[in-house]
């Protein structure tokens, strides 16, 4: 009796597993550095933004008469110098009462780049109003 040998072709499986493998690290270090870097970007904004407000919430007039305002014009002026300051983008906008900054930035991926991710546009929004505390 004559023994027959099957031959199974397995060529290249392990390969596609490896490869498998390798591209699901690639994904999960893209989100901890970009997603990283997205929070980080995140925060510094929202300090930029908070801190351009508080500037020019600052602006105030009438403060002898008890009923302190805002002087408008002057809040957009010192808060939009500020942003300069910094090279940030941004949009200050002001009433008697408060001011509001909006500061944006592009996030550029990198790793999840490799994936199709494209850049990420970041927009953080702080008030700030005077207070006698």
């Amino acid at each position: 009796m004559k023994h027959e040998q099957f031959v199974t072709s397995e060529n290249g499986v392990v390969s596609a597993f490896v490869l498998g493998l390798m591209m699901t690290f690639v994904v999960c270090a893209g989100l901890g550095v970009d997603g990283g870097r997205l929070v980080a970007s995140r925060l510094e904004l929202a300090d930029h933004a908070e801190n351009a407000a508080r500037i020019g919430a600052q602006e105030l007039t009438e403060l002898r008469s008890g009923e302190p305002t805002i002087d408008e014009s002057q809040a957009r002026t010192s808060a939009s110098s500020y942003l300069s300051a910094y090279e940030l983008d941004g949009e200050v906008s002001a009433t008697s009462n408060s001011v509001t900054v909006t500061v944006n930035r592009e996030i550029e991926m990198t790793l999840l780049k490799l994936f199709g991710a494209s850049n990420h546009l970041l927009s953080v929004t702080r008030t700030a109003e005077p207070s006698d505390q």
